[in-house]
């Protein structure tokens, strides 16, 4: 039995700035949920935008910090790679910019060291029958997890001695 009609509540300008300076104050915005968010309230265009300025110039939305709080959590919680994250930010409406500056800052030697131990995880518990076929669902998780091609071939390599049947890739 489904519902007549889900009435979604609409918010005034200053009902949605209050609510936005809350959802600030626990965690991490872009300008890009914000601006979702409010779509989403029923907020007119340029009503979002005031309420959006006045939360970028009150520094409760910084799209910069933003970037560095969402690489440092994808990398060390979730450990993904450069690649998947720069994406999701893409998609977050995050400058190319400030992305590439959050990036700068990883330290690329602790990314690579977490990917081994991602795939030596994966490993213990993928069903193969050929070391050939583990290694190419290795590199398949290791591709999907954002890394690098090189990166990711270089370390399933190091993790699987045995590749006598599977030398060139």
């Amino acid at each position: 039995m489904q519902p007549a009609e889900v009435k979604r509540r609409t918010k005034s300008p200053d009902e949605a700035l209050a609510a936005l300076m809350r959802l600030c104050a626990r965690a991490e915005k872009s300008e890009g949920d914000a601006r979702r968010l409010m779509r989403g309230w029923g907020l007119a265009a340029a009503d979002a935008e005031q309420v959006l300025a006045r939360l970028v110039r009150d520094r409760f939305i910084d799209d910069g910090r933003y970037a560095e709080a969402f690489v440092r959590e994808k990398l060390h919680l979730s450990g993904w790679g450069e690649y998947k994250i720069r994406t999701a930010l893409q998609r977050k409406g995050v400058a190319r910019g400030l992305i590439d500056a959050a990036l700068a800052q990883t330290d690329r030697s602790q990314m690579a060291e977490r990917l081994a131990e991602q795939l030596a995880r994966k490993a213990r518990t993928t069903r193969h029958a050929t070391p050939y076929e583990l290694k190419t669902k290795l590199i398949r998780y290791g591709l999907s997890l954002g890394y690098d091609y090189e990166t990711v071939l270089d370390r399933v390599s190091a993790l699987i001695s045995d590749t006598e049947t599977c030398d060139d890739f």
